[in-house]
């Protein structure tokens, strides 16, 4: 749309679909970071049940990316705009990459990692719940909303 970042609708345009446009940009990355975080747990992490939660966040969140790129295609028209960390604010930020409270490069450096990567995943999580709440509310498409009831289950 004119004058919005990436094709996305920004405030004021608020047509049919918008939320779900929104939701499918924010979530990906959002993802994103959190598959990052697994990847790095599946390396580093020492407790086998950290790497097992890795496994299941890499492999539900890889194939939930998949399937909101298909339904974007489908009903937007395009591929799901690339963010680069300083565009990813211009949406305000939320949910975009890490999200809010997380650090790859702290992950990355901690002494204990098990328990860094836990104490960044939950308050990951918890933006990605709250992402998904939201966005229920004025979901237009039933299988992006039955996706984001399963993200809030999850």
């Amino acid at each position: 749309m004119p004058g919005s970042a990436g094709g996305v609708a920004g405030p004021g345009q608020m047509g049919m679909g918008y939320s779900d446009q929104h939701f499918i940009v924010m979530m990906i990355p959002h993802h994103d970071g959190a598959i990052a975080m697994a990847d790095l747990a599946l390396t580093r992490a020492r407790r086998p049940e950290i790497k097992a939660l890795a496994r299941s966040i890499k492999a539900s969140q890889t194939q939930e990316n998949a399937q909101m790129r298909t339904w974007y295609r489908k009903w937007f028209g395009g591929d799901v705009p690339s963010w680069t960390t300083g565009g990813a604010m211009g949406m305000g930020g939320m949910g975009m990459g890490m999200g809010m409270g997380t650090s790859l490069a702290a992950l990355k450096n901690a002494a204990d990692f098990d328990r860094a990567f836990i104490e960044q995943m939950i308050p990951h999580h918890r933006m990605g719940v709250m992402m998904a709440l939201m966005a229920q509310t004025h979901s237009q498409h039933p299988e992006l909303r039955q996706l984001q009831q399963a993200m809030v289950r999850a």
